[in-house]
């Protein structure tokens, strides 16, 4: 990473490798990336039916510009998150499991002395690190942050600030964040503005008894960011408590990542109030500033087969949009200098099927519209209106599903093809944006090409 030390030929190497563009509009002082992970087309319409009815719309699809986005990486047809948000951030398709690397190949599984997954290192000459918006941003002065219900650590938010050739290089991505520390990307420079999420096990050393999953380096990473100058709050008040004009780290859960929104314990934010937050601390630059934000956990509740859970990340995220977008429009009133970009990184294999009576619930069995009644497969069976394409729930016979249990918090919709666990899909998504810029965001593009015009509205 020799240019990652030379800001202005950090700018000026990514910018030669970026296609010509006519950008009419001023240049973006802002920019505020929303990406909820595995929010395909279907789970868009689910959660528009699950909170406003048929009619309705989520607040992110009222915004007045849209595209829809191919999402294969450099290896696959379906995607993973790590490539589909690293080409986001960096402008270049990259292989499956790999952050923010150009010509790299995932290593592999490797376990710590303490049997924790861990990679210690990249091979010599497995890839190249390749500048993303976040460390562009960085370099030109801006602000930047990241926040996710996520780990810190997991694939979108270190897709943002991190470059490794393992995504299950955890112990390492938090490394790279610690300014001045051993195995920090200094392309960063004096570090990442403000940092949310979870995982806390991966910044703080092993302890057998009250920490088995921590680092077997024994760094304290929470401790070393506190000595740099960030205020470090591991709940919801010490976030609302941070004081302005320091750098913030917030990390809500000791493992792993933030609850589900329909079980969220006390002292975890929401999303909302992390986005908030996170505007207030980087606002204040003259320069302006990148955010982005993720809702991880629509991810892990389709991976699970859960769509109830999956519906209200969903309208989780989408109240962070509505946060964001008051709070700028306070700000910067008609968005004039701040571009909004609300995306996926790739679809799941779930379906609507059947023809439910217009008004039911979009978790319910399905019921005829001319008398309501449950319709019935070809056994005879009930079934519901959200079904996946793959993944553990396909009985050898099917058996009746009734209304409580299908809208059940910890009902998992049945599949077809058994699998051990839901997939991606590998289906194209959607794109929404608002403000300065937005206007070229039209039509069906490569998701390496959304890096290029953020590029481009931040005048780089």
């Amino acid at each position: 990473m020799t240019l990652s030390r030379f800001p202005s030929l950090l700018l000026a190497a990514s910018c030669a490798l970026a296609p010509s563009l006519a950008f009419a509009a001023p240049p973006a002082r802002n920019i505020l990336f929303f990406l909820g992970d595995g929010m395909g087309p279907t789970t868009i319409t689910a959660a528009r039916i699950y909170r406003y009815k048929e009619e309705g719309l989520l607040h992110f699809e009222r915004m007045p510009h849209s595209a829809r986005i191919k999402t294969y990486s450099n290896d696959a047809q379906t995607t993973d998150s790590a490539p589909s948000m690293g080409s986001y951030m960096t402008g270049i398709k990259i292989n499956n499991d790999v952050i923010s690397m150009a010509d790299a190949k995932p290593f592999g599984p490797r376990k710590d002395a303490n049997g924790n997954a861990s990679i210690d290192a990249c091979p010599a000459g497995n890839g190249r690190a390749a500048a993303t918006i976040l460390e562009l941003a960085k370099a030109a002065g801006k602000s930047v942050g990241s926040i996710t219900t996520t780990e810190l650590t997991h694939a979108t938010p270190a897709s943002t600030f991190s470059h490794v050739c393992d995504r299950d290089m955890a112990y390492q991505i938090a490394a790279q964040v610690v300014p001045g520390g051993a195995g920090y990307n200094p392309a960063l420079m004096d570090g990442v503005d403000v940092l949310m999420g979870g995982g806390r096990n991966h910044f703080t050393p092993f302890d057998a008894a009250h920490n088995s999953k921590g680092r077997a380096d024994g760094r304290d990473l929470m401790a070393e960011l506190a000595a740099r100058g960030y205020t470090v709050a591991a709940d919801a008040d010490q976030m609302r408590a941070a004081p302005p004009g320091k750098k913030f780290v917030g990390i809500y859960s000791d493992v792993s990542h933030l609850d589900y929104a329909l079980a969220r314990r006390a002292g975890q934010p929401a999303l909302a109030q992390m986005t908030s937050k996170a505007i207030d601390l980087l606002a204040p630059n003259p320069k302006g500033f990148f955010l982005m934000v993720e809702g991880g956990k629509i991810d892990h509740a389709l991976h699970d087969t859960n769509v109830k859970n999956a519906l209200a990340e969903t309208v989780d995220f989408d109240e962070a949009i509505r946060t964001a977008l008051e709070k700028m429009e306070a700000l910067d009133p008609g968005l004039r200098n701040t571009l909004l970009v609300v995306t996926a990184d790739h679809d799941h294999t779930i379906v609507m099927n059947g023809y439910a009576k217009r008004g039911s619930s979009i978790l319910d069995i399905v019921r005829n519209v001319d008398d309501g009644a449950p319709a019935r497969d070809a056994d005879g069976k009930t079934y519901t209106a959200l079904v996946f394409g793959n993944g553990p729930n396909r009985p050898h016979q099917r058996a009746d599903v009734d209304s409580a249990q299908a809208q059940a918090d910890d009902y998992h919709q049945e599949t077809g093809v058994r699998l051990k666990g839901e997939t991606h899909g590998g289906g194209d998504v959607k794109l929404f944006a608002s403000g300065a810029g937005a206007g070229v965001f039209k039509g069906t593009m490569e998701n390496t090409r959304v890096f290029h015009l953020m590029k481009a509205a931040f005048g780089f």
